[in-house]
């Protein structure tokens, strides 16, 4: 589904991707996990086209990406932001269909009747007419999953996506991802809730220096990794100091 190979990117004289390299099947949720600063966010927006890689490739469902592709990757890859990024003006059902409408050309009858009813799978169907700055931070983000889901995406990244909630909402969107995971979507999340991507990811990427340091089955390397950087990381994480 999505075949990274080798990109680097570089901001100045901070070389954030050294050479990053891993693939992403069609159904398999892979968690990117490491210390701030590592590339893992930089790897997301490289994949989105919100960044361009310096060398390297990016392939998604066969097509590389280039100018000409990204209108269509982005529309077969969906991102959700850390900071949530609705449009304050618009209502929650208005932030869903927004996509669909205008670029997917979608009637907006239809898109509404559907927006409805991924705002109802989030747990946020009674809320379609309320405004983004009535809701709380876990509410805020199950809308923009809806948002994302809106545009029929072939895969889903996640970026960070509870790193700026409550710890008291963090669970419902997890849930929500979750759930997402169990019906086979396509997903790539940068997180640090290890006991999240222990439980649902199938594979796990520990990235450091803007490279992969380790990869592999979620709950084996997230429970014995085998590189000490790895270790190292996850001892911090789940025993900090």
């Amino acid at each position: 589904m999505i075949a990274i190979e080798g990109i680097h990117k570089a901001f100045g004289a901070n070389h954030v991707l050294r050479g990053v390299t891993f693939t992403v099947e069609a159904g398999e949720v892979v968690c990117l996990i490491g210390p701030s600063g590592s590339g893992k966010s930089t790897v997301l927006r490289c994949i989105n086209g919100l960044e361009r890689a310096d060398s390297g490739s990016i392939r998604v469902a066969g097509q590389e990406l280039g100018d000409a592709t990204l209108p269509a990757i982005r529309r077969s890859v969906a991102m959700v932001f850390q900071r949530f990024n609705l449009f304050p003006h618009r209502t929650v059902l208005e932030n869903v269909v927004e996509g669909p409408v205008h670029v997917l050309k979608e009637p907006r009858a239809e898109a509404e009747a559907r927006g409805r009813d991924l705002l109802a799978r989030v747990g946020m169907g009674d809320r379609a007419d309320e405004f983004p700055m009535r809701l709380s931070g876990g509410q805020q983000q199950r809308v923009g999953i809806a948002r994302a889901l809106a545009m029929r995406p072939q895969a889903v990244l996640f970026d960070e996506p509870t790193s700026a909630l409550d710890p008291e909402r963090v669970g419902e969107v997890l849930q929500v991802m979750r759930s997402l995971a169990e019906e086979g979507m396509t997903m790539i999340v940068v997180t640090h809730e290890i006991a999240f991507a222990r439980e649902v990811a199938d594979r796990a990427i520990f990235m450091d220096g803007g490279t992969v340091v380790e990869q592999g089955a979620a709950r084996a390397m997230l429970t014995d990794p085998q590189e000490p950087r790895t270790r190292l990381f996850l001892d911090r994480v789940l025993r900090p100091l």
